[in-house]
């Protein structure tokens, strides 16, 4: 799950699916690469679960799937204390640093 959402470009892709089904040309429009370059990405994506394709007559439309992306969110929860206290002490420090440097 974690590779399949690691590229920019799989990412940009979800968030167009996710507003309607698109068809894999429309899809490749909206991307500076090869129409076999868009069809590798959501190859990737379909494994993953991420997006699933349905073929009407000659065209292949592609629809986005967030369920599993359950599993990202529930992992980013888990670790969301974690990274809230240390930004908190790194928020305290660089105060800190910046009232040290006024006072000089």
């Amino acid at each position: 799950m974690f590779a399949a959402i690691a590229a920019p470009a799989r990412r940009a892709m979800l968030q167009l699916l996710a507003r309607h089904e698109t068809p894999v040309m429309e899809l490749a429009e909206s991307f500076d690469m090869s129409l076999s370059a868009v069809s590798q990405h959501l190859s990737i994506l379909r494994e993953a679960g991420l997006v699933s394709l349905r073929k009407d007559g000659r065209q292949r439309l592609y629809r986005c799937n967030p369920e599993p992306l359950q599993v990202v969110a529930d992992w980013l929860t888990f670790y969301e204390p974690f990274w809230t206290d240390r930004l908190k002490d790194l928020g305290a420090y660089l105060d800190k640093t910046e009232a040290k440097q006024n006072e000089e």
